[in-house]
């Protein structure tokens, strides 16, 4: 897959709002500083696509992009944003719950992880999540950049261990320095023309 067009379409704060499409979508999650808007602006090669931010937790709301006028990219709130109250975190988490079960069009769930830590326990819950509704995921290792290329391997292995996977089930990725978008887009490809959840 090539994106040759994208474009912001919408920003929902409440459960009620969360689009019905008639597109196929693939969504991206993870811990507020896991690089969720970067990753998103290197797969589409747009810098101000998904507003980035050096303060974690930017991302407090689902936002709708539309890629090659085909499908959705859907970028949910991030999660473990230390400075957020309870109710917020509560918000945002009910947020994240309800656009997982109820978009029909939805074909797949990537999850970020930065590849340097260990997974957290909000990483952890999330994959149980997705495994008890049987909604299909992959894990993104982010930030490589960060390691040496030595590292890379090694440490996507502990992560993926660290969960019940292997390293095979872990893309390992880098959105300064562009390395991981191909394998990422390849999977929204074959994500894309399945069918998605069921009904």
């Amino acid at each position: 897959m090539k994106i040759k067009t994208s474009k912001f379409i919408i920003t929902v704060a409440e459960s009620d709002k969360i689009l019905e499409t008639n597109l196929k979508e693939v969504a991206f999650v993870g811990r507020s500083n896991a690089g969720k808007s970067s990753l998103i602006n290197a797969l589409t090669n747009k810098n101000a696509l998904a507003k980035t931010s050096s303060t974690p937790g930017k991302t407090k709301h689902i936002n709708y992009f539309l890629i090659n006028d085909e499908f959705y990219i859907v970028d949910l709130p991030g999660y473990g944003y230390h400075n957020a109250s309870k109710a917020d975190e509560q918000r945002w988490t009910q947020l994240i719950e309800d656009y997982l079960l109820k978009s029909k069009r939805l074909t797949c769930v990537f999850v970020l992880m930065d590849i340097r830590h260990k997974p957290s326990l909000l990483d952890k819950q999330m994959l149980t999540f997705l495994h008890y509704y049987s909604v299909p995921f992959v894990i993104i290792a982010t930030k490589a950049d960060k390691l040496s290329k030595s590292q890379r391997f090694n440490y996507a292995h502990s992560l993926a261990n660290a969960v019940g996977l292997t390293g095979r089930d872990v893309i390992i990725s880098s959105s300064q320095q562009k390395f991981g978008m191909e394998q990422i887009l390849e999977k929204c490809d074959q994500f894309l023309g399945q069918d998605g959840l069921d009904e």
